[in-house]
């Protein structure tokens, strides 16, 4: 039903020309102050629209979020200490 979606993170130069990255996938989060977007798009095609952001003059790195690999279950082997610390 829903496709798999992989996560980059785009260093750019010029917030007001990155709005454009709309076109290559979903803008998830633009960051005024350290100048980066959070962009989501299909696994799929990852490699060829990367490909093509690289080519754009405002963007300086690309980097992939590894946010879909992290370990979202846990498990609870410890004992519950909260009860040392109610009062």
């Amino acid at each position: 039903m829903f496709s798999e979606r992989t996560g980059y993170i785009v260093w750019v130069s010029d917030l007001k020309a990155a709005r454009t990255l709309d076109k290559y996938g979903s803008v998830y989060y633009m960051s005024r102050k350290l100048h980066y977007v959070v962009i989501y798009m299909d696994t799929v095609r990852a490699e060829d629209t990367i490909r093509n952001i690289q080519r754009l003059p405002f963007v300086k790195k690309i980097e992939r979020s590894y946010r879909n690999e992290l370990k979202t279950e846990y498990s609870s082997d410890m004992e519950d200490k909260t009860r040392f610390y109610s009062l």
